[in-house]
């Protein structure tokens, strides 16, 4: 699954900076987030509203038709395209994302499937750069595991751990069985994306906004799960310890930040 030379395993590596750079990591995922749903003026959980019933009923449907092609298409340009650097997955995102956003939720469906492959590459990316090969069937899992997470319009100060779940072991299940189960849920967090993109007058300015949020999110979201896969082979430590580890540092930073806005207040 790891590629990796012998020097760069006889690195020592400190386990609490390692922890710490993820953490920021993960706090930095849905700041952006925010500020499209400061921008579009409304809640996430209102935003799904916005979508006729017939979209809404076919959406986990597309949602995982979408998933289907971008494996087929992210893992097919590996030998043709090379792995960008995060800023310009995210202005090619966020380009897709004003043009989607421009003709309304027709175009916004036609780019969902374009996105997402632009999406799984730069997750499969970033899995390349933590030393692990794209082309490992379980490596392909794990990409698409980064996707369980719960999405960059949710505003929770609370740690979303399920994607990185230790109980939650994705070896020897088949890739189907992965995709119906993170389907669901990034059918939601999918259309929170699509139903911003049909707001009157900025539907292109909404969807380059959460396609920017999208790709900056999912992006330190996967930095943060293949991290995590990394501290712990070179740690010696058993995944489980180490996402243990890193929800309490994740947890105590979450409640220092409470504890300091209660204090401005």
């Amino acid at each position: 699954m790891t590629v990796q030379s012998p020097a760069t395993a006889l690195v020592p590596m400190d386990f609490d900076r390692e922890l710490a750079v993820l953490v920021e990591r993960h706090r930095a995922a849905g700041g952006v987030g925010l500020q499209v749903l400061n921008v579009i003026g409304t809640q996430a959980e209102n935003l799904l509203e916005r979508l006729p019933d017939r979209v809404k009923e076919r959406l986990e449907d597309a949602t995982t038709r979408a998933l289907e092609v971008a494996m087929r298409a992210a893992q097919g340009s590996r030998g043709v395209v090379p792995d960008q650097r995060g800023w310009l997955n995210s202005a090619l995102a966020t380009a897709m994302g004003a043009a989607g956003g421009a003709g309304g939720l027709p175009t916004a469906m036609a780019e969902l499937p374009v996105t997402v492959t632009v999406l799984l590459r730069a997750i499969q990316g970033i899995a390349a750069e933590h030393g692990f090969d794209p082309a490992d069937p379980e490596v392909q899992k794990q990409c698409l595991a980064v996707f369980g997470s719960a999405g960059p319009l949710e505003a929770d100060d609370g740690v979303d751990m399920a994607f990185l779940s230790a109980r939650v072991t994705l070896t020897g299940a088949t890739v189907h069985g992965i995709l119906s189960r993170i389907a669901p849920r990034l059918a939601t967090v999918l259309g929170q994306k699509l139903a911003a993109q049909t707001v009157p007058l900025i539907g292109a300015a909404a969807g380059a906004a959460t396609n920017y949020a999208y790709t900056s999110y999912y992006q330190e979201m996967a930095h943060v799960h293949f991290g995590l896969m990394r501290v712990a082979e070179k740690s010696g430590k058993s995944r489980a310890e180490v996402v243990e580890a890193f929800t309490r540092r994740l947890q105590h930073s979450a409640a220092e930040r409470a504890q300091r806005r209660g204090t401005r207040r």
